[in-house]
């Protein structure tokens, strides 16, 4: 229905490839384009899902609607914040993948044995993080100066040009 391209043109979206003899093609699609709307109908399926979610809680229809808007906005930001977070804690991204398994468990604990304390859940949430973040820092922290008995020891000059 849509032909597409099989390499990308920069950020077009669109593109007319010329044909053997010179002319210009047909419009062709390129593959971010394909990108872009697999990324929106993400948002538009989230956006979708969480609605009976947000019913369960209130049935206001003004609440509803931004509620949804909001999240949809909010979480490619936070997207974009977490991929720049990530890239310079480590070990945050392990700390998340503990949270989701906490998640998991959690549902099974609230079905089996009852309602956690939002208190309890939230500090556990807030450690996980912590921690991940805490245990990032002290693994990436720059090596200390070498020390002997005699005190530290001095550090050689190894640059090109010479000090003066």
């Amino acid at each position: 229905m849509l032909p597409v391209t099989d390499k990308l043109y920069g950020s077009r979206f669109f593109v007319r490839e010329l044909q053997s003899d010179g002319r210009p093609g047909r419009l062709t699609a390129t593959p971010l384009f394909l990108s872009l709307l697999l990324v929106e109908l993400s948002d538009v399926l989230f956006a979708v899902d969480s609605v009976p979610a947000i019913f369960a809680i209130t049935t206001d229809p003004y609440i509803v609607y931004t509620s949804n808007i909001f999240a949809v906005l909010g979480l490619r930001a936070l997207y974009f914040a977490l991929s720049d977070v990530i890239r310079r804690f480590e070990h945050l991204k392990a700390a998340m993948g503990l949270l989701l398994g906490l998640a998991g468990v959690k549902i099974f604990y609230n079905v089996l044995f009852g309602k956690i304390d939002p208190m309890v859940s939230l500090a556990v949430t807030l450690s996980v993080l912590i921690g991940g973040v805490a245990y990032s820092f002290w693994r990436t922290r720059p090596a200390a100066p070498k020390t002997s008995a005699d005190g530290p020891t001095e550090r050689r000059n190894t640059s090109a040009v010479p000090p003066g």
